[in-house]
């Protein structure tokens, strides 16, 4: 038997991702707190950039502005940069509102 998330979302890595520079500090059973630094979403996960103590299939809880509480799982991981799923897809009008809030470009926000 597998260790880790057995996740049921279908692959969206094709997905519009929106480019950000955001901060936080999310929650992990092993390791307690665990900084990320967010450089990209899509309504499906997020890519974070750094060195992450983590193996595929482990789950992150962190708060996102308008979205709240939310789970991650960690899918990929390469050279300093890890890709997570989410546990749910986020509606699209609380995703146009999470870009807004941490996108600091407004030439980089999405258009509506």
């Amino acid at each position: 038997m597998s260790a880790g998330a057995q996740l049921s979302v279908t692959d969206k890595r094709r997905a519009a991702r929106h480019p950000v520079d955001h901060k936080l500090i999310a929650e992990h059973r092993r390791l307690g707190d665990v900084h990320l630094h967010i450089v990209n979403f899509s309504a499906q996960g997020f890519m974070c950039k750094g060195e992450l103590d983590l193996d595929r299939g482990e789950r992150l809880v962190m708060r996102l502005p308008v979205v709240g509480r939310i789970e991650a799982h960690m899918i990929w991981s390469h050279e300093g940069r890890s890709g997570f799923q989410f546990e749910r897809i986020i509606r699209i009008d609380d995703f146009l509102k999470l870009v807004d809030t941490t996108q600091p470009n407004p030439r980089l926000r999405p258009r509506r």
